[in-house]
């Protein structure tokens, strides 16, 4: 047996294997590490304001530069990822991260915290959401999208795991000391975890491999160039996000205005987030049966008809039931847009296209939550920024509908 083909062989054998179940499990765990980027400064937000005296509109400013920062970073480190692997990505992140969490400790204004959040810390966490879906995709074929959907589980699991975890501290020593010891935390664990990724992906031969049958050794062809189609991603990620955000960050804003007070919106939020881990998982499954557009449009369509429930129905029961199918729906469609990287380009640059898609979505997210409160100063009222969301959302459906509507069936080995 030639050398191409022993390392054929080889790459055979890792992909979908133990090794690779175990690559899983080191990148959740990353994941939920490093996504404490994202939520540690919601927790903080009333002890900075309080300590540093600035108003809730410029308390909110590190939350907004740190999604910047992570936009970004999933652009710069996908590339890293395409061309050197994961290792020193996260590498870099965990300095970042924990260099980031340090210095925002020493901080005296507001602006020099906004600015570490977003230049370190949002870019630091970046590295372990798009390019570790990115690496994770080039292990595994039949179980690809279930893979995916666990890696970008990590992000939510941080969101339920740090903060409760936060609050000792945080309530006895102060903000400060919190910022110092997650910092260590991520120094400490980031880097081990990282070594035990050095295996670098196993030699993918010509176009994508993805599961629209279920087979996991189809190509997905359309006529679309590569750079057409990463522009409707890119277009289709900012429409769902923009819709996906209204509920996300105004819910609890909504519940007040209703009279429900915040308490209610805040667990309406936390159903949405625990609903959102469920569909990532479930959407996993659909997408190795299913593919990764027809995936999303199920997502999609299940958000669209959430924020549609939200206008006549604005009861409080009614409001927690349609709170979990928004979120039931919403989880799952933007790491869905990985498994369509890998489904139709090529997979040598699913580091960067990732990253891309991963940019516009969180670009969505940051004008759709903008939008909606500029609507509702506007008009006095949520109903129009639902309807904003809804046009925003049938946008996302039309583009899946284009994309799969210019699917070609996939090819078998005998017709390739």
């Amino acid at each position: 047996m030639t050398g191409q083909g022993i390392a054929a062989a080889t790459s055979e054998r890792l992909i979908d294997g133990r090794y690779a179940w175990f690559r899983l499990g080191v990148s959740m765990l990353l994941g939920t590490i490093a996504s404490v980027g994202m939520w540690a400064v919601v927790v903080v937000l009333p002890n900075v304001q309080a300590e540093l005296e600035v108003s809730r509109a410029d308390a909110s400013l590190p939350y907004t530069l740190t999604m910047v920062g992570f936009a970004l970073g999933n652009v710069v480190f996908g590339r890293l990822v395409d061309r050197l692997g994961i290792v020193l990505p996260v590498v870099l992140a965990a300095v970042a991260l924990g260099s980031g969490f340090v210095l925002a400790a020493f901080t005296t204004s507001i602006w020099q915290f906004a600015i570490v959040q977003g230049a370190l810390i949002g870019i630091g966490t970046a590295s372990t959401f798009g390019p570790l879906i990115a690496d994770i995709s080039h292990w595994f074929r039949v179980r690809r999208g279930v893979a995916v959907a666990a890696t970008a589980s990590g992000n939510y699991l941080a969101g339920v795991v740090w903060p409760n975890a936060m609050q000792g501290i945080l309530i006895s020593e102060g903000w400060r000391t919190t910022y110092i010891v997650i910092g260590i935390i991520c120094i400490a664990t980031m880097i081990p975890l990282a070594l035990l990724l050095r295996r670098r992906p196993p030699v993918e031969v010509g176009p994508a491999t993805p599961q629209p049958a279920g087979k996991g050794t189809q190509a997905v062809s359309t006529p679309l160039s590569p750079a057409a189609l990463q522009m409707l991603l890119i277009v289709a990620g900012v429409g769902c996000c923009v819709a996906m955000s209204m509920p996300q960050v105004h819910i609890v804003a909504y519940c007040s205005d209703l009279g429900y007070g915040v308490a209610r919106g805040a667990e309406m939020l936390s159903l949405m987030l625990a609903g959102g881990v469920i569909s990532r998982v479930g959407s996993g499954f659909l997408a190795d049966r299913i593919g990764g557009v027809p995936t999303v449009l199920v997502g999609s369509l299940g958000q669209c008809l959430a924020l549609i429930l939200y206008m006549p129905f604005d009861g409080l029961a009614s409001l927690y039931i349609v709170s979990l199918i928004f979120g039931l729906s919403q989880g799952g469609i933007v790491p869905s847009y990985a498994i369509i990287v890998r489904e139709y380009l090529p997979a040598k640059e699913a580091g960067q296209r990732v990253g891309l898609v991963i940019m516009a979505t969180v670009f969505g997210m940051a004008l759709g939550g903008w939008l909606s409160g500029w609507i509702y100063d506007l008009t006095g009222s949520y109903r129009a920024a639902f309807l904003n969301g809804i046009a925003w959302n049938l946008l996302n459906i039309a583009i899946m509908l284009t994309i799969l509507g210019r699917t070609r069936a996939p090819r078998t080995p005998q017709s390739a």
